[in-house]
């Protein structure tokens, strides 16, 4: 379901932008949908109103909890049924932070990944995105969403930049606390600075190699990592928010001293956060998790330099918060 669908229905029911307003806003705070300032006074048409147990029930089927899975640093791994019967992940995370999936599946195969071993069953639509974050509002709030979850944004980049305008207005969200994950894809870095709400931007690095990013991500477009760089640097200065550059770090793969000067050489004077976060361990592939005082030492290398970089925290990894661990223990047990 797409949120343009809502609003048509809204619409046809006889409801005016202000009615609408007051019911996705409700809807994207995890409130009573006819909640606000004006319900008590009947704002809302009498067709609206006698339709809202009926949208409510709609929207609650959007995606229902199957599952919650409590981490010991806060964060917890949601699995969430689909009204087809597919299912999804999202993560609540410490601090206000939410991990929205954008798609069933994901066609990009990274090889560090579990959602990439299914290959992509299906596109979200902009309504079952955001679901994820009322039904995470209902557990307790949420200030900051990333799409990071399962499958690729910019896969699926109008739906999501359907959703992103709603949490960015209705929704009552920052718009530097909406982050757009991708791999790097040309129709996202031409389509972002066209939208009404402009996300923060993640741009998924792992490598300062061409062909090692060709052998990690084999289904991402090819796009060198310089012109990866460039785009960024080119939105960043556009919106005055920095790119978050996200590497994953696997042992022996991408944590050594030839990527340290990469990323050196690429990322000097940008206006960018390099984001090193240690493998979440997926147990079958054929990479693993550095060691902490491996991690610890590259990200002092590239402060040392003059990157301004973090070494992030796995959220959840006692309880397979890696994208895909969990529907996919699940499936199978």
């Amino acid at each position: 379901m797409q949120i343009e669908s809502l609003r048509r229905r809204l619409a046809d029911h006889g409801a005016k932008a202000c009615h609408e307003r007051l019911v996705l806003r409700a809807w994207t705070r995890a409130l009573p949908l006819d909640s606000g300032p004006r319900a008590a006074e009947d704002f809302l048409p009498l067709a609206v109103r006698s339709d809202l147990p009926a949208l409510a029930a709609d929207l609650a089927g959007l995606a229902r909890l199957r599952s919650a899975h409590p981490g010991f640093d806060g964060s917890s791994r949601l699995l969430l049924d689909l009204a087809d019967g597919q299912s999804v992940e999202a993560v609540l995370l410490p601090k206000g932070g939410l991990c929205v999936s954008t798609q069933v599946g994901c066609a990009v195969g990274c090889v560090f990944c579990m959602t990439g071993r299914e290959g992509l069953r299906r596109h979200l639509g902009s309504a079952e995105i955001v679901a994820q974050v009322a039904h995470a509002r209902a557990i307790r709030p949420v200030k900051k969403v990333v799409f990071m979850g399962m499958g690729e944004p910019a896969h699926n980049l109008e739906a999501v930049m359907e959703a992103i305008e709603l949490l960015g207005t209705e929704g009552d969200i920052g718009h530097k606390n909406l982050v757009f994950s991708t791999v790097g894809d040309r129709r996202a870095f031409e389509r972002l600075p066209r939208g009404r709400v402009k996300p923060a931007l993640a741009l998924s690095l792992h490598t300062t190699f061409a062909s090692k990013r060709e052998a990690l991500l084999p289904k991402a477009p090819r796009i060198d990592p310089g012109e990866i760089v460039e785009e960024g640097e080119r939105y960043a200065r556009a919106t005055g928010y920095p790119i978050q550059y996200q590497w994953t770090l696997l042992e022996g793969v991408n944590d050594g001293d030839d990527e340290v000067d990469g990323i050196v050489r690429l990322l000097a004077g940008k206006y960018a956060v390099m984001n090193l976060i240690p493998w979440n361990t997926v147990e079958g592939l054929a990479v693993r998790r550095p060691s902490p005082e491996s991690a610890a030492a590259m990200a002092g290398k590239l402060n040392q330099r003059g990157i301004l970089t973090k070494l992030r925290n796995s959220a959840g990894q006692d309880v397979e918060a890696g994208c895909g661990q969990l529907r996919a223990r699940l499936k199978v047990s």
